[in-house]
């Protein structure tokens, strides 16, 4: 299955849990991640979703697109502290957001994916995506692969907040982020450490996070 195809699936579960009365009814309290809201994290789960909707309202990109590897290679969140300038952007958007209350926020999802099943179905996985906040493009399927690794990521982050089952995402959903995560996990500890971590406990290294 394409990203195309499997994003709309992971964005309408992460709507499913935004729109759950458990999250409502904490949603001043604090979350799982430092320093953020529930209302605040659910914010940022839902701004992957608006993301989408950003760059499907652009033409396709004439910039060459990056390898997906490549975009986190870059990225100047990943690795970076709390209190850092990136990291403290992303909780006040994340904050903003979610300003007016989870009941809004729920249905600005929904519509928004709504109106994303529609426009994707014309269009290629292989155009590029300009990614302003990054500076570079990505191919679509790529950009959507790393929409649903943060809705994968935060979708757990989020119903551990608030006490409910995470949501298990379809294969064609979840196995595009297993890879990325798999593999940034291996250039990051090394390929042994994934390993061991995976197929031989008793070798297993203390930490193998991808990011």
């Amino acid at each position: 299955m394409s990203a195309m195809a499997a994003y709309p699936e992971a964005a309408g579960q992460t709507v499913v849990l935004l729109g759950a009365p458990e999250v409502a009814d904490v949603w001043e309290e604090p979350s799982a991640l430092a320093e953020m809201t529930v209302g605040a994290l659910a914010g940022h789960l839902a701004y992957q979703i608006f993301s989408v909707s950003s760059a499907l309202e652009e033409p396709a990109s004439e910039v060459a697109p990056l390898p997906l590897l490549e975009h986190y290679a870059r990225a100047a969140w990943l690795g970076a502290p709390l209190d850092s300038e990136v990291n403290v952007g992303i909780r006040a958007r994340g904050q903003s957001i979610a300003s007016g209350g989870p009941e809004s926020l729920s249905e600005r999802a929904s519509a928004a994916v709504a109106q994303q099943r529609t426009k994707l179905a014309g269009l290629s996985g292989d155009q590029a995506v300009f990614m302003p906040q990054a500076g570079w493009a990505l191919t679509l399927d790529d950009f959507l692969t790393t929409r649903m690794l943060e809705l994968a990521v935060h979708l757990d982050d989020l119903a551990v907040s608030v006490g409910v089952a995470t949501p298990e995402l379809p294969d064609g959903a979840f196995d595009p982020v297993l890879i990325v995560l798999a593999r940034l996990a291996a250039r990051r500890h090394g390929q042994a450490a994934l390993l061991r971590a995976l197929a031989r406990a008793e070798r297993a290294p203390a930490a193998i996070n991808a990011i």
